[in-house]
């Protein structure tokens, strides 16, 4: 959840963390229970991790960056077909035979989104940005992330105001749910 670091650190660790657990999801054996069990464990932190994007990086990124508007509109479409992406695979049990496609285009599109952020959108920011603003950047986007909804919300907004007033109180909701359920254990 919380690693650490400026901003950058942090959503690296971040970006090496989901790495991870798609490496875990393709080691397990195809139509495997398993398989749905991490995808829920991914979807959470693949979600926290969006939401406090939204509502840090990318306005600072706006802020501070040379042509960050469009950077940070590129990053948010990305987001929006992750989303869907997880969306489309919320219902899907690990035996469906669509499973594996979509797993794979989720896997190549947030791999693209993060070879883009970090050798691109992180090198930016932080020749535009001091370490003091980096260090409390990552700040709250550790704060964030500890509040942030778990779960895919299609209709929750998406403007930084507007997501920072919402998603602890989507996320609270989200968090019983989850350990009501065991998702994401």
């Amino acid at each position: 959840m919380g690693h650490g670091g400026d901003a950058i650190e942090e959503l690296t660790a971040d970006h090496r963390e989901v790495h991870e657990l798609f490496d875990r999801i393709e080691a397990v054996p195809p139509g495997d229970s398993e398989r749905r069990r991490l995808l829920d464990e991914l979807t959470i932190e693949l979600v926290r991790h969006a939401v406090a994007e939204e509502q840090h990086l990318y306005p600072a990124v706006r802020k501070h960056v040379p042509h960050g508007d469009g950077l940070a509109n590129k990053e948010i479409d990305d987001h929006i077909r992750v989303e869907q992406l997880l969306k489309d695979l919320e219902g899907m049990e690990a035996d469906d035979p669509d499973f594996i496609h979509l797993f794979v285009k989720l896997r190549t599109e947030v791999r693209a989104h993060v070879q883009v952020e970090e050798g691109d959108l992180f090198v930016q920011l932080r020749a535009a940005c001091g370490p003091e603003l980096l260090d409390l950047l990552g700040q709250e986007i550790r704060l964030a992330k500890e509040t942030a909804r778990t779960r895919l919300h299609p209709g929750a907004a998406r403007s930084p105001t507007a997501s920072k007033v919402l998603s602890p109180g989507l996320g609270l909701v989200d968090r019983v749910r989850d350990f009501i359920t065991g998702r994401g254990k």
